[in-house]
């Protein structure tokens, strides 16, 4: 059975064979927790020829910089000499020795301080390898797009752990952006199941923040400054981080991701107020301090951190157990940084040192026996409910999102938080009822089948009745047309008859569907829910369909069926 080692040599090896087979800019897709720095600190190595491994936050630079020690790369660091002292002190802290060499061959470098370079410096021409760490950033006509301009003569290694945009632009040649391959990793919940990653409790309290004056920017995000203005107007955000936290992970070590500076302060001091030691760390906090903070955060010193525009990339932290996310994003891929921050598995050095070692069961035992045995997130701004699951299986593509037949998510199916305030877990909207307390929720009305999901036995019984008189009437004779025309009312018969056809086909369908999920232990509440979200109109007004429609529909069951081997391709 796989190790996480095997699956590191294997994308190692998928990424060389992509190069070989002529692929200039190869991207592997690699979930948090599954050694994407392992990867790329191994492939640098093994190239051992000229390398600029490019990141665009300076802790992202000393992550690649010690990750070069580890693997005793001598690498050069392009950034300014605070940040290259700084980076120093790390690596002698981290692994007793620093490697860094001016004049090495392999270089690490901060974006924006690329332009510090000499156009002329031949070390220029001579890279053969470029890293560019978080690679969904790599589009053709933006700053790190540039930065592949400097290198005329390299190939490319774009990492990340998810092939998405907020913007929806394709990271493909074709497309906006340099990739010219793919390379998918194990997922995150394979990775969960076989305990190489934390598995998680997800808490969603509710959230009253007003966003109907929020926009969306032309980068696929929430307009800044009218989002800040949207939360500053919230005044339970604050309160309800700290009474959240306090209720479902007391004594727990957390990050807390807020809007801005001022909502991080004010939470620290609502935190600090309830007896939790926090500190803020932002983007400006210089990397000697930030230091500071990680190394009291780990001795448990500091119990809440809470984050303005870091944390969210690159940061390995095992002990985190749990996150809040006080901060709404339309982004998918700073919404699954940040859940993932919690995801590491917490159990002691020596024990982790044979992770691989163990069975999949030995590996979730141990889990279970640690100090976190699953981590908590927090939902505190409904990001589940625009971005689903981190863990649910993603289909990814180089193309602009407009040119994808599909969402990005496979499981299309809209989750709810559950309404006892104890619970407060996110659950599949087909379920009856929550399946951590058992509470069932209560449609607000049932006037409509969208109001009630598809599920008719929640219906209105007066509406369901009206439902039938029309399934009546397309099982029933044809109308008759008082007074017209003979062939008219052939034709009448004749669409008519057509109709009904179409219709028995498209029951039969129904029918199999519907037995397919009765087989899977579905009762016919959740199988009419789940007909509805994945066919967008509910089992009753299905049966009203005209021919057109009825066969429409008849043909994306039938392909939903075959998806599942439910019956042969006809």
């Amino acid at each position: 059975m796989s190790t996480l080692r095997d699956f590191q040599v294997e994308g190692k090896r998928d990424i060389v064979a992509a190069w070989a087979e002529g692929a200039k800019n190869v991207m592997p897709v690699f979930p948090t927790g599954s050694g994407k720095t392992v990867i790329t600190g191994s492939i640098i190595k093994d190239h051992n020829a000229p390398t600029c491994a490019i990141a665009h936050r300076q802790e992202l630079v000393s992550q690649i910089s010690l990750a070069l020690n580890r693997e005793g790369v001598q690498h050069g660091i392009v950034a300014p000499d605070a940040v290259i002292k700084q980076i120093i002190s790390l690596e002698q802290e981290n692994h007793g020795r620093s490697l860094y060499s001016p004049r090495a061959i392999v270089r690490v470098a901060g974006v924006d301080s690329l332009g510090s370079l000499e156009t002329t410096d031949p070390w220029l021409q001579q890279v053969s390898l470029v890293v560019q760490d978080e690679g969904h950033h790599v589009l053709r006509a933006n700053k790190w797009g540039r930065a592949m301009d400097m290198f005329p003569n390299a190939r490319g290694l774009f990492p990340t752990a998810h092939a998405i945009r907020a913007d929806g632009k394709g990271l493909g040649r074709s497309a906006d952006g340099l990739v010219d391959r793919l390379v998918v990793g194990p997922s995150c919940r394979q990775l969960i199941n076989r305990g190489f990653l934390c598995d998680y409790r997800l808490i969603a309290p509710p959230d009253d923040t007003n966003l109907e004056d929020v926009g969306i920017t032309d980068g696929g995000e929430f307009s800044y400054s009218k989002l800040r203005e949207a939360v500053h107007k919230n005044k339970h955000i604050v309160g309800d981080v700290v009474e959240h936290y306090l209720r479902f992970a007391p004594n727990k070590l957390g990050v807390t991701f807020a809007v801005d500076i001022e909502a991080a302060t004010e939470i620290v001091r609502a935190y600090q107020a309830a007896g939790v030691n926090a500190e803020v760390i932002t983007a400006d906090t210089p990397l000697n301090v930030r230091g500071q903070l990680m190394r009291r955060f780990r001795a448990r010193e500091i119990m809440q951190l809470v984050s303005v525009d870091v944390l969210g990339e690159g940061v390995d932290v095992p002990a985190i157990e749990v996150v809040s996310m006080a901060r709404h994003t339309m982004s998918f891929q700073l919404y699954a940084q940040q859940f993932g921050r919690a995801l590491r598995v917490a159990v002691g050095d020596f024990i982790y040192d044979i992770w691989d070692s163990f069975t999949d069961a030995e590996r979730l035992q141990h889990i279970a026996e640690s100090k976190k045995p699953k981590a908590i997130i927090i939902d505190h701004v409904n990001n589940y409910q625009r971005h689903g699951l981190p863990d649910v299986p993603r289909s990814y593509s180089l193309d602009r999102r407009q040119k994808r037949k599909r969402k990005v998510i496979d499981d299309e199916i809209p989750l709810r938080a559950c309404m006892n305030p104890e619970c407060l877990q996110p659950y599949e909207a087909v379920l009856p009822a929550c399946p951590h307390c058992g509470t069932k929720p209560v449609p607000m009305r049932r006037g409509s089948p969208e109001q009630v999901e598809g599920d008719l036995v929640e219906l209105d019984p007066s509406v369901l009745a009206e439902l039938r008189k029309e399934i009546a009437k397309v099982d029933g004779p044809a109308p008759v047309l008082q007074g017209a025309p003979m062939a008219a009312q052939y034709g009448v018969r004749n669409a008519h008859h057509d109709r009904q056809q179409a219709q028995a086909a498209l029951r039969h369908a129904m029918a199999v569907w519907m037995g397919w999920q009765a087989h899977q232990g579905r009762g016919t509440s959740e199988a009419q829910k789940r007909f509805y979200y994945a066919f967008k109109v509910d089992v009753a007004t299905a049966q009203t369909a005209n021919r057109e429609n009825a066969n429409e529909l008849l043909t994306r069951i039938t392909q939903d069926l075959n998806r599942n081997n439910v019956i042969e391709a006809t």
